[in-house]
């Protein structure tokens, strides 16, 4: 539908346009972006603060099982989703939420497990969740092996990630989820920028290392398990925002934490708008248009990094 920009900003600012433009500006297009901005924003920040944490370059959100155990449920919710509506029929009017809240509630529940094996020690964490991770990819086979063509579909579909769905109830849900886990990992900066010292030094400088390693993975899980909620895995995200922050602004996580929260934003949002226009009027999946950027940045830092070996 095509709007000129000066439509756009007497719409979003006077109300004016007919029923069709201000349907298509208020009610489809501006939820769609607030929710790319949320999820990018979540992704990026939670990307620097784990690689921060483990002081690891590949580190990002689905390293810690928070995208895993999100997936796990996800799938379990399309699967068995018309079995539950087929046996309690009064839930059939919120069914449309089914897949949105175990998915978060699966990302919290792995998170828990994370943080409860770990412990607070950022190797234990990390091995936690690749064990996570794991677990969760073998329980998504098996139900995959049980599922219809349709629900195979679903699956696919959710997995590659999309904000299409967006709505305001939506991001008015995730919105306050976001903000709290943002806070709490930006008040994070100083003792992420006094690990890098190691976590022996930064003890010796007062900073309480168990603590924050439960303090930073418990705000991304927050934070992200209320993105993959409503999104689905988008991946590279929290890969590679962290790293052109680092290129541009150096690795002061003061800087760092809030230029990520930005950059993934925009990146998110230019991304699903490559993902609505280029094979339009169909949709791409916007996790394929981040991997497809996400991949040969990823592989030019690798080989950086060899060279500078």
């Amino acid at each position: 539908m095509a709007i000129p920009p000066a439509t756009v900003w007497a719409v979003l600012t006077e109300g004016a346009g007919d029923l069709g433009q201000r349907t298509a500006i208020l009610d489809l297009r501006l939820p769609r972006t607030l929710m790319g901005l949320l999820v990018g924003a979540s992704l990026g920040l939670g990307g620097a603060a784990l690689q921060g944490l483990f002081r690891n370059p590949l580190a990002d959100p689905a390293l810690v099982g928070v995208s895993g155990g999100a997936a796990l449920a996800a799938v379990t919710a399309i699967v068995l989703g018309d079995a539950l509506v087929a046996v309690a029929p009064w839930v059939a009017p919120w069914s449309r939420w089914f897949v949105a809240l175990a998915a978060f509630l699966g990302a919290m529940a792995a998170a828990l497990c994370v943080l409860g094996l770990g412990r607070g020690v950022a190797t234990t964490m990390l091995l936690a969740g690749i064990g996570v991770n794991a677990l969760a990819m073998a329980g998504i086979g098996l139900l995959v092996f049980g599922a219809n063509d349709r629900q195979l579909r679903d699956i696919t579909f959710w997995n590659l990630g999309s904000v299409g769905g967006a709505t305001w109830p939506a991001v008015a849900v995730i919105a306050p989820l976001i903000l709290a886990a943002a806070l709490l990992i930006l008040s994070c900066a100083r003792g992420l920028d006094a690990l890098t010292l190691g976590d022996r030094q930064a003890a010796h400088l007062g900073v309480p290392v168990e603590r924050l390693g439960l303090l930073v993975v418990g705000g991304v899980a927050l934070a992200v398990g209320a993105a993959v909620s409503m999104s689905g895995i988008v991946g590279f995200v929290g890969l590679i925002v962290p790293h052109l922050v680092r290129l541009c602004a150096g690795p002061d996580h003061r800087t760092l934490l809030p230029g990520s929260a930005l950059m993934g934003a925009a990146l998110m949002v230019g991304a699903d708008c490559v993902a609505r226009s280029v094979v339009a009027p169909a949709e791409l999946p916007v996790g394929l248009v981040t991997a497809l950027i996400g991949t040969p940045f990823f592989l030019w830092l690798i080989r950086r990094r060899g060279a500078a070996a």
